[in-house]
């Protein structure tokens, strides 16, 4: 995961910026064991100020990705474990009444932390989920008329088991829009099974992981993300791939022009990352599927983010379109 970076200085120097995210990736990585590309891509969207949406069944450790992450960063980290009984004022907050003073007061709920993990997010009422929207969308919330902005850096991480329906809600197709990426933990390889075996004998390693990097460092690093040049020749391929979903056959729904802007910026984020101050077509090629299968729907199914379909035809789009030399 240790890559030389070449970027512009913002606030810090490129060499600061490379340790930084050395630091983090490796610190993540010491926890979550055998996944780096799952972890390489959870950055990308923390760095690009997105969201990410991680499905699969349970045991495969989507908590425990969002808690090294947390761990990874001195901030604030809250756990909300979604019910069907959950409402939105358990998300948001609510006024308090003051008898002292005779005034309401608002108590911030748990949305008001830098890093949210939303556990089984499917598993409660659409009404409650719709109280992600502006938080995700915007980094703020509006609460009985008024505005309340989230402190940077804003990430959420939902979990949800895409294979149990039973006692869940589909996430509509305006909530799934909010996520940057949609990952997919995947089994491990023995050998790191085999390492997890060894490294959970005395205990659960994460509890003992410390941050690296601090919240300001995170929003230096953000600000670089912008920084990332992109030629003209690799925003026409990215724009053919967006237009290629809207005008196939195999879809009803293709990319919204928001999905086209998700994409540009996960790029950006990749590529630093990657330890480039620059996007080369591999960027948009990688993050095609993760970023654009939850944003459309097919004609062979009916939600949009269906797995294996949605993936199948954004694979096929982005491997027939030539790439810009």
């Amino acid at each position: 995961m240790n890559s030389p970076l070449m970027v512009e200085a913002t606030d810090l120097g490129a060499a600061d910026l490379a340790t930084l995210l050395n630091r983090l990736l490796d610190n993540i990585g010491s926890v979550v064991l055998g996944k780096p590309e799952v972890i390489k891509l959870a950055v990308v969207a923390l760095l690009a100020e997105g969201h990410v949406l991680v499905e699969d069944v349970p045991g495969m450790g989507k908590t425990l990705l969002a808690r090294a992450i947390a761990a990874s960063i001195d901030c604030s980290f809250r756990r909300l474990q979604f019910t069907p009984d959950l409402l939105p004022s358990d998300i948001l907050g609510s006024s308090v009444y003051n008898a002292g003073t005779g005034d309401f007061i608002f108590k911030p709920g748990p949305i008001f932390a830098n890093v949210i993990l939303a556990d089984e997010v499917n598993r409660t009422t659409p009404r409650t989920q719709s109280a992600l929207l502006e938080a995700m969308s915007d980094g703020q919330v509006s609460v009985e008329g008024n505005t309340h902005i989230l402190e940077r850096p804003f990430l959420v991480i939902a979990t949800q088991n895409p294979y149990e329906f039973e006692g869940t809600y589909v996430l509509p197709e305006s909530q799934l829009d909010r996520f940057m990426i949609r990952l997919r933990m995947g089994y491990p390889l023995r050998s790191e099974e085999r390492r997890v075996l060894s490294t959970h004998r005395s205990g659960e390693p994460v509890e003992t992981l410390r941050p690296v990097v601090t919240g300001e460092e995170i929003r230096q690093l953000q600000r670089a993300v912008r920084k990332v040049r992109v030629d003209d020749a690799i925003t026409e391929y990215l724009l053919d791939i967006v237009h290629a979903t809207r005008d196939g056959d195999e879809l009803n729904v293709g990319v919204s022009t928001r999905g086209a802007l998700t994409l540009y910026r996960a790029a950006q984020g990749l590529a630093l990352v990657s330890g480039r101050d620059y996007i080369v077509p591999d960027d948009i090629k990688t993050l095609a599927v993760p970023v654009l299968s939850h944003r459309v729907v097919g004609k062979s199914f009916l939600q949009a983010g269906e797995f294996g379909a949605a993936e199948a035809i954004i694979r096929d789009i982005v491997d027939r379109l030539r790439v810009p030399s």
